[in-house]
């Protein structure tokens, strides 16, 4: 694989994205999402800061992105944080590679505190948020 490089997360970028989330469903421990929304659901349901996907030999191999917990003042500087990793990809450091990515552009943001729902099947994701 070449190497890895991240830019924002596009509209255009979503159906390459949205195959990317597909692949995390039919994994069974990703998400308990059974389908894969619409881009403007998906973009509803996310926070509009710090949206990246990773790139590779000029293709979209990942992404990661950011949800509010709560629409309560005091948790404004927290987000649950989603990072998904093409099936081709995976076990080559994007994912992790792409969450520091993503911690770095939250801190200068301000966003504090960084969650993430994990199902417990899924070592490979608990690998990358135990660094």
């Amino acid at each position: 694989m070449s190497s890895v490089q991240f830019r924002p997360l596009d509209p255009r970028d979503w159906p390459t994205v949205a195959e990317i989330y597909r692949q995390g469903i039919v994994s069974g421990n990703a998400t308990f999402e059974t389908e894969v929304p619409g881009w403007e659901s998906w973009n509803a349901a996310r926070s509009p800061e710090c949206r990246f996907v990773a790139e590779a030999g000029g293709e979209v191999i990942g992404f990661a992105a950011l949800s509010p917990v709560s629409g309560r003042c005091v948790y404004g500087g927290v987000r649950e944080v989603m990072v998904y990793i093409a099936e081709r990809a995976r076990g080559r450091g994007v994912g992790g590679s792409l969450l520091h990515r993503l911690i770095e552009e939250t801190e200068a943001q301000g966003i504090r505190t960084h969650q993430a729902g994990i199902i417990p099947e899924n070592a490979a994701s608990i690998r990358i948020f135990e660094r």
